[in-house]
């Protein structure tokens, strides 16, 4: 039942009609395309136009360019990250140990729970020396879920700033990237998006544990 990476044909179909499917957004025209970092991944524009949308099992979805997370008709490429734009410091100082402090910033906890998953048994993110700490002070970095509500707003920069230097800022699912179904609600507070650069963009709703893998290995590690 999962769904990764979209693939758009350039069957011709009413465009319009589409997009409109979309409770948030994500489904652009001309030329027709999917944001990653807006979709639900609900897969109703997939059901509606089977001959022009289809989510592949691909969940190599992490980038650290955000428009990589855009998706468009008669494109069949892998999302990658963008090796140029990783700084240095993060693989020369977090390649081999790379410890996260995750903050719900108002998440649903779906997205919590798959963050959590990837370090069971099954996917066992530990392994490659990434582990979720409980301490900003013990962290690399902050991986976000959730769309940042106007109260996490400043418990979320406090975690920020308790991290030691050089360190990383992860968003992990849809909420985090855009907002989700709650962008453009007055009860958000997205400043901390604005202020600060994103090192990660791990799309899904919620993200996959693997694609959680993949894309923290990306970032800090070659091959």
């Amino acid at each position: 039942i999962f769904r990764g990476r979209p693939v758009i044909s350039q069957e011709p179909v009413h465009e319009e009609e589409l997009a409109a499917i979309c409770p948030t957004g994500a489904i652009g025209t001309d030329p027709v395309s999917i944001d990653l970092g807006r979709c639900t991944f609900c897969g109703e524009c997939a059901l509606a136009f089977p001959e022009k949308i289809r989510f592949t099992k691909d969940y190599k979805l992490a980038t650290n360019v955000r428009e990589r997370l855009i998706i468009r008709e008669g494109e069949d490429q892998p999302v990658e990250v963008e090796e140029q734009l990783i700084r240095p410091e993060i693989r020369r100082i977090l390649g081999n140990s790379l410890k996260l402090r995750q903050v719900s910033a108002a998440g649903d906890n779906s997205a919590e729970w798959e963050l959590n998953a990837a370090n069971n048994v099954q996917f066992d993110m530990s392994r490659f020396g990434i582990e979720f700490v409980a301490s900003p002070r013990h962290a690399d970095g902050v991986v976000i879920t959730g769309p940042i509500s106007e109260n996490m707003a400043e418990p979320l920069q406090i975690c920020y700033e308790a991290v030691p230097t050089p360190k990383i800022v992860v968003l992990a699912g849809t909420d985090a990237i855009s907002g989700g179904i709650f962008e453009g609600s007055p009860a958000l507070n997205r400043e901390f998006i604005d202020r600060y650069p994103v090192d990660l963009y791990i799309p899904g709703n919620p993200p996959h544990p693997l694609t959680v893998i993949n894309g923290l290995m990306a970032l800090t590690r070659k091959g």
